[in-house]
This record gives C-alpha cells, structure tokens and sequence, in this order.
C-alpha cells in the first residue's frame, strides 16, 4: 500500500473488497457501472486539470508555509471581529474533537442530546445577556442576521401596515458598514425600502415599520435609547437591534429597553477571528415571533417515559415544508461555533464575564485619557471597547503600520481603536505611542490601569444574567473536560459509525484536513486587514476559487456565501443582476421542480422572484413536457429554472440537457443546487450539462464537516456571463465589475472553513476527486443491491443504478402498523443514525453511504436493517408494543427491575452480535414533538418555571 496515497486513506473500500462488491452489483468493474448510471451525453471527455495529489504530509508543510505568508498583526478594528481568547479546554474537546464536529443535525433528538443540550445551554446565554424571551440556535453572521431582523419585522407587520404598504425600514447611520450593504442585498428584492440617518433626527410619522439600531455604534458610540425606544413604540415602529454580546454584560439589555429583535455575533466568545469565519450569529427575539423565527429552535419536552428531553422545536417552520411560503431560506445554524460560544460562556459564567467585561472597559477608559493627553480629541461621549479619535489617519496610520498594528480609518480624519480580550498593558502602550509619533511627540507610558469603571457606558446594566446552574458550575478545566465529556457522550458522531443520510454526504473529514484550523496563522487574521497582511489566505482562497472552477466547468466562483442556502441565493442575485443589466427587468419567473430542496423556492421567493412549479413523473424525473410547456407560457418573462443534479431522487437524469436547452431557447438561466455534486466531480460537471450557476455545499462534497448542523459554506461557481455579477464587499473589494451588493459580512465568508476543502482537492488531486465519486456511486450500488428483497428503491436510472444515494420506500409496512420513523429510532438500538427520513419522499428513507465507508461497515448497516425488516414482519397495526414502536432502548430500561415487553431485553439492546461489541445507548427514549411545541420551552431553566 502507497502510504503517500491520501486517497488510499479518505477512500472506505480495500482493494480486495472491490471484486465482491462488483460481483454483488451486477459489473464487472468501475467503468462499467458508471456507463450504466452516468449518461454517456454529459460525460467529460477529459480528466480533471489539478495539480498532482499531495501526500498528508507534503499539504501539512505547504499550508503552514503558506499560513506564514499571513502576517500576525495585532488588530484593533473592530467592526464586528474581535481577537479573543479560545480557552484551550474548549479548542481541544471541541473544535479538535471529531464527537463534536462530525455529528449531524440533531434530527435525530435521542442520540443528539448532548449537543441538543449545549445549543440550549447557548440560547439561554443568548436570551439572558439580550434581555428577550427566546432565541435561536445561530445564525451564520451578523448581518445575515440582521437582515433577517429586518424580513421578520417586515412579515409580523399589522394588517393595517400592510393595507397601507408601509415598507420603508431606518436603518441607524452608526450601523457596521457591512450590515448596511448587505441590508440592500435583502431589501430590494422584496420591496423594502431603507432609510439611512440619525435616530434622533428619524420623523415618527413618516411611515416606517422598523429600525435597525447598532449597540454600541459601529463607532463605538453608547446611546441609552429607553426614551427613544418608547416614542418608537407609540407610533408602531417595531425596533431591531445589532448588539456586541460581550457589551451587554455591562450595557443594559436592549431586550429591557423596548427592542422586539436583537441580533450579533458571538465570535468574541472564544471563536477565531478566521479572515471572517466561520461564527454562530444569535437572533434573539419575542415569545410572540416565535412561529416566524429564522434557523432552528432548540426545545425541551419529554420522552415516552415522561423524563426531561430536548429536540429542535417548531420544525414544521422548516423550508421544506413551507417552501415559497418561508420567511427564511435559512435551513441550518453554525452549530459547532454555537456550541464553542456557548461552552465559553459556561466556563467563565457570569462572574468570568463581567471580569473579562470590566477589564476591557477599564483598559478602553485608560486608553482614551492617554490619548487625549496628546491633544487628540475622542468623540464618543460613552463607549465600551471602541474609541474615535480626530487625528490625520495616514500619520497614525503609518506609525501604526511600524508597529505591526491596525486600525480602523473610516475616513481621512478619524481613526477607531477596539480592544479586545488578549489586549495587555504593553498593547496599550505601543497603541499610543502610534499615537504620539503621529502629533509628534512624547507620552508618559501607562503603568497602571484604571479600576473597575462604569462611568463612560451611559446605560449599565441594571439586571443579573445566568443566574442557572450550568454556568455556576464548571468553572475549572477539570469539571469543564468531563462536562463536554459528558455530552459527547450522548451523541452518536461519525466516530461511532456510518450516517449514511442521503442529500447530506457524511463522508470522511479527515484530520490533516482540520489541523490547520488551529494554527494562529490561520485563526488570528481579521478580515478587514489590508490584503498584503493576508497573503497566505490571498493565494489559498484564489487556488481554491481555480479548484471549483475546475471542478464544476464553470469560469469564476465566489466564496462569499457561507451556507448552501446563502449559495441558492447568491445565485438566483447573480441572474437577476444580469437580466436588469441587458434591460429585463421583468424576467421575474422562476420555474421549479416539485422534487426540489424546500429552500430552492424560498430563495427564488427572497430573491424577487415568482415561483412556479413543474411537475415530476412517476420515475420521479422532471416532466420534460410540462417543464416545456411553462416556459413558454412564461418565456416574456423566465428568469431561471432551479435544477438539483443528480435529482432529489438520486438519479442521474439523462433528458438533463434537454432541460438546461429549453430555459435557454426561452431566455432564461439555469441554476444548478449542488447538493449532489458528490456524485458529479471528475465524471461530469454543471458546466457540461448546460447549467448557468451552481452552488456547492462545501460542508458536503468538499468534506467541511457538519460540525452537528453547521459550519458551511456555500460558494457559487458561475459561466462568464455572470462573472461580472459576483458579489462585493464595502470594506475589502471583491467580486465583479458589476457586482452585487454582499451576500455575507466577510469579504470571503467562511475562509477558515475553506481549508478543509483546499486540503481535500490538493490532497485528492484529479485522480483522488474521480475515484471518489466513482465510489460513492459504488458503494450506494452495493447497499442497493444487499437490501434488495428487503427493502426495494423507489427510483432509478435507466439501467436500473442508483447514483450516490438511493430512496427506499418504508410506506408497505404501514399494514404493520409501521412508520418509516419507527425504522429511524430502531436503528439506534443497533448503533446507527437513521438515513434522511421522508425527504424528498413521504414515508421513505433517503440511503447514501459516502465513499469513505468500509465495505464491513456498510455490510453491518445492512445486516441491521435486514434484521429490522425481519422485525417487522412480527408486528402487527393492531399490537403496537413491539420493537420499533418501543424503540430506542435505554439504558435504564434494559437494566430495569420491570420488564414486561413481549420480547427479550438481549432483543431489544443486543440484537446482532455487532452491537455488543461497540453499544451506542440512547440517553432518552423517544421524544414528544407534540408536547413540546404545546409547552414551548427553549432555556435551560427548570420546567417549573414555564408550566408555572
């Protein structure tokens, strides 16, 4: 075995496992089952043009000479991007620990319960320090955030508002840069009109529904807005606020002073800053916005048992259900940063941050006397952490750049310092001392900083926060290790075993890969530093953009987008501006199948655009006909047609360039969602099969690990007519000579996370990404075939192949009295996450097992459900203690004095031989969706207080 082969290592099936796999198959090779499941009509005829494969060891040595071409300044920008302190108990247990990262979204509440339990640890942080009733479990940044703020404040609004078609939304002039423009990015599509000026100069009367207020200001000016926020209320401006969260251990919680949104970031709560990502925004709101929250709510309710469990609540909010109709596209969280924000919180409590709080406080007081000893004027009359001087910006500037130090120049004559968590008293000094070589002359260096002070906030808080046990409790390393530890262990990860969920690729994420995003000179760069401090991240972000261009044939790419469902945007933004541009306008149509994402229609909808949906055939396929029919019916007026390939149904559908002709002989664009790109690179691309557009989940195909349901990132790839039209950034120029306004906070989104997938394409090369592919089509094959008799697939090719994911149909065992969930929470007892359950399909369960997973793997998976298909034979609709309507077992109920089950306790925890060898256990049987949502509860004080 070649050692140096990475492929050798990221790729599940040996050598000798091929033949027999081949042989269960139906083919006698690779090539063979590719020509009978991939269309011969959008083959590549050439091999992928990337740079030979890298061994583990050779990319190790490259990413860190490349990480050392970033400089290590120390940045005092602000805006949003603080450097903290990463504790490095949270760094190792979590972020570096595959438990954490590899785990899915916790649709699966009864093997999730421990993350389920640090993201509900996370919103009660959220919810305490912002003074609201509920929160959600993240968001992707802060001004995704906010503009989320601004779409719900623009749904609740009062019937009568809508009568009158008030749409015209403040936005606070001190607001971040960033969050400005990308306000834009979300308003103009649906018709909101914004307004930028001085809230103490806003006209009440002038028919608004909403305001954004930044706290403290992007200048890092404190406004106490109580009176404010009460003439707000009298004439029914609804009020959003984008807050600092570490400000608010000291600042009065905006929640208590009138606002009914309040949004941030929680970067500064130990997550690197990243070159701008990836980190958990929060969204906090009122009880009574709870059913038009963005993202996922993390709830508690109780199991068969009656004993305390928690699940995310309220998920018939998802897309894909309410489709066109979602206020939100968002789908996801940014779950493992969430998590990290939220175990920062606990480590330290309430004490650790208001020490954390006051020392920076004092050290911004002690700064801004020293300063203005130097005849500098400081213009904020109370601040937290950021202070603006009126000074010549190139002078400081310069003495800055000597120093290794930067600043934020918002113009020729103002210059804002932040301070944050790692700033020292030897910080302070060289900060002035830029300073005072600017005004040139001599300071008396800071021996000593001032005490604990308030007086420069203007509005302290007046409330206690976090009062609850869990951050009382674990404040040295050793009760803070096994606290994780102990919620890793109530999750099952892809460290335990296969998650072979279909449109979601679980495939491996390999250590080397992860690595890097521990090592400072990734993780300590702002994303606002000029380019030539970032030159590391400069040349890994445009070889990365090249890789995807390579891989998806298409001529620019845009790794702004830091989710796949701010990709579907990004892309559908990206047609719409070339349309205006030729002086279309009108082209508003967008055409969908019935089989797509359920964020596909919300996207079209948030990008102005008006769905109309396509029909499938029985074989699931697109009805080409119907597909035809409506775009000439609409061909005036056809802006896109959103395509998933291979379909939502895992099948390569062959009529795919037909399709893509049609839109374009009607004027329209096609966008491609690249969820399934997994099963396309090296063998096809979106290029050849006539596609316009695509996103690409990197968090999928590109191996980013889900980390529990987030990070990801989510880049649009596009062909030349749409280079023009990527987007920008207020702050670092990005995109096109067109470009849109941006789709995300950072310049390049999520660009830690994008190493991961620099890693996997340098390290896979040409050769590594096609084999991959080729067997995740294998290995899809193989579990197809192993469960036939058993388990029959709903959709496949022409040839009768599955792509890399196949859809079983559960729906005949209903005349057992048997739903497809009761297969979902029995495969826990044999130590398996269920596949997708009853996506795209109702009652069917959606099976792709990745590249990455063994033959002996997938075989144990397949000997489970088997022996669940032969449980259902004994259950019957009329008897329904059985098996898989008890399931999952636990502990508890397996080493019970009771046992009166029609069946025997090895039955129910031990029912292959497999499993007692390596048993996963439930920590709660089943979870009530219903009581739950009846009695919403998304903190975690006790259930006394809600039921109260």
């Amino acid at each position: 075995m070649n050692t140096d082969r990475f492929a050798l290592r990221h790729i599940g099936p040996r050598k000798a496992d091929l033949a027999p796999m081949l042989e269960k198959i139906g083919v006698s090779s690779i090539d063979e089952l590719v020509y009978e499941t991939v269309p011969a009509n959008i083959r590549l005829q050439q091999d992928l043009q990337l740079d030979p494969a890298m061994s583990e060891f050779e990319f190790l040595s490259h990413i860190n000479k490349l990480g050392a071409k970033n400089k290590q300044f120390r940045s005092y920008i602000g805006l949003g991007y603080n450097q903290p302190i990463t504790p490095a108990v949270i760094q190792r247990n979590i972020l570096e620990n595959p438990g954490w990262y590899t785990a899915y979204t916790p649709y699966q509440a009864e093997i999730a319960q421990g993350r389920l339990e640090a993201l509900l640890n996370y919103q009660t942080m959220v919810t305490d320090l912002t003074g609201m009733e509920l929160s959600n479990a993240s968001l992707l940044d802060e001004s995704t955030a906010a503009a989320e703020a601004m779409t719900l404040l623009f749904s609740v609004r009062e019937r009568a508002q809508k009568k009158e078609n008030i749409v015209k939304f403040f936005v606070d002039q001190d607001t971040l840069p960033q969050t400005k423009e990308l306000l834009k990015t979300r308003a103009i599509p649906l018709g909101i009109e914004l307004v930028e000026g001085n809230p103490k100069e806003m006209d009440m009367n002038a028919g608004y529904y909403g305001i954004l207020l930044q706290y403290p200001g992007a200048s890092g000016n404190v406004v106490d807005y109580t009176a404010f926020a009460k003439r707000c209320k009298e004439a029914n401006i609804r009020i959003a606020v984008a807050a600092d969260i570490l400000s608010l251990v000291l600042l009065e919680a905006p929640g208590h002073w009138g606002a009914d949104v309040v949004v941030g970031t929680t970067q500064r709560f130990g997550i690197p800053l990243g070159y701008g990502g990836p980190h958990a925004a929060f969204f906090a709101t009122r009880e009574e916005f709870k059913r038009q929250i963005p993202g996922r709510i993390i709830g508690v309710t109780k199991d068969t048992d009656g004993k305390r469990a928690l699940r995310m609540a309220l998920q018939t909010r998802e897309q894909h259900i309410k489709r066109d109709k979602a206020t939100s596209n968002i789908c996801t969280a940014q779950v493992l940063l969430a998590v990290m924000a939220g175990m920062y919180g606990v480590y330290h409590g309430p004490r650790g941050l208001k020490f954390i709080a006051n020392k920076l406080h004092a050290q911004t007081a002690t700064l801004a006397d020293a300063v203005e000893k130097l005849g500098i004027y400081q213009t904020n009359e109370n601040y937290f952490d950021t202070l603006s001087f009126k000074v010549d910006a190139d002078k400081v500037k310069a003495a800055a750049l000597e120093l290794e130090i930067n600043f934020y120049y918002p113009d020729a004559n103002t210059v804002q310092v932040s301070l944050n968590e790692t700033t020292s008293l030897e910080d302070l000094n060289d900060i002035v001392s830029a300073f005072a070589k600017a005004v040139n002359k001599d300071f008396s260096p800071i021996t000593n900083v001032e005490k604990k002070t308030t007086k420069h906030l203007g509005n302290g808080r007046q409330t206690d926060f976090m009062t609850y046990e869990v951050f009382n409790s674990y404040h040295s390393e050793t009760e803070l290790m096994r606290y994780i530890k102990k919620l890793e262990r109530k999750d099952l990860a892809l460290n335990h075993s296969m998650i072979a969920l279909g449109s979601c690729t679980m495939k491996l994420n390999a250590a080397a890969e992860m690595l890097p995003l521990s090592n400072p000179q990734w993780g300590n760069i702002h994303p606002f530093v000029p380019l030539d401090q970032a030159q590391g991240y400069q040349e890994m972000l445009k070889k990365l953009e090249l890789q995807l261009n390579e891989c998806t044939g298409f001529a620019g790419t845009s790794l702004q987008p830091n989710s796949g469902a701010q990709g579907e945007f990004a892309g559908l933004m990206a047609i719409r501006a070339y349309h205006i541009s030729r002086g279309d306008e009108h082209r508003n149509i967008c055409l969908i199948p019935s089989s797509a994402h359920g964020t596909n229609p919300a996207s079209a909808v948030m990008a102005g655009m008006k769905v109309v949906v396509t029909k499938a055939l029985e074989n699931g396929n697109i009805d080409v006909d119907d597909l035809r029919e409506k775009a000439i019916q609409y061909k005036d007026n056809l802006s896109a047609l959103m395509v998933t390939y291979p379909s939502t149904h895992g099948v390569y559908e062959s009529a795919i360039k037909e399709i893509t002709g049609i839109i374009h002989e009607y004027g329209g664009q096609v966008y491609m969602d690249g969820a399934n790109m997994n099963a396309q690179v090296g063998l096809t691309n979106p290029g050849n099969i006539g596609a316009d557009v695509c996103h690409l989940n990197l968090h999928k195909t590109f191996a980013i690990p889900h980390g529990g349901g987030g990070p990801g990132v989510g880049p649009i790839c596009v062909a030349p007519q749409l280079v023009p039209f990527l987007p920008t950034n207020p702050i670092i120029s990005t995109g096109g000579d067109q470009a849109i306004t941006p789709i995300s906070a950072a310049p390049f989104g999520s660009a830690l996370a994008c190493l991961i997938s620099y890693g996997y394409i340098c390290m896979l090369g040409a050769d590594g990404v096609k084999r991959s592919t080729e067997y995740a089509i294998v290995n899809a094959n193989y579990i197809k075939e192993r469960l036939k008799g058993s388990f029959e697939c709903l959709y496949t090719g022409e040839k009768g192949r599955a792509a890399h994911e196949m859809i079983i149909d559960c729906r005949p065992f209903k005349e057992n009295g048997i739903e497809v969930v009761d297969i979902a929470k029995r495969l826990m007892d044999y130590g398996f996450h269920a596949p997708t359950v009853s996506f795209p399909v109702n009652g069917t369960m959606m099976i792709e097992p990745t590249e990455s997973e063994s033959k002996e793997e997938m075989d144990r998976f397949c000997d489970a459900m088997i022996s669940i298909r032969e449980e259902i034979k004994l259950c019957k609709e009329d008897e329904p203690n059985n098996l898989l309507k008890n399931a999952p077992h636990t502990l508890q109920m397996i080493t019970s004095d009771d046992w009166d089950l029609p069946y025997t306790r090895k039955q129910a925890a031990y029912p292959l031989d497999y499993v007692s060898d390596n048993k996963f256990w439930p920590t709660v049987r089943r979870a009530d969706d219903a009581y739950g949502d009846r009695n919403l509860m998304c903190t975690c004080a006790p259930m006394e207080e809600y039921l109260d």
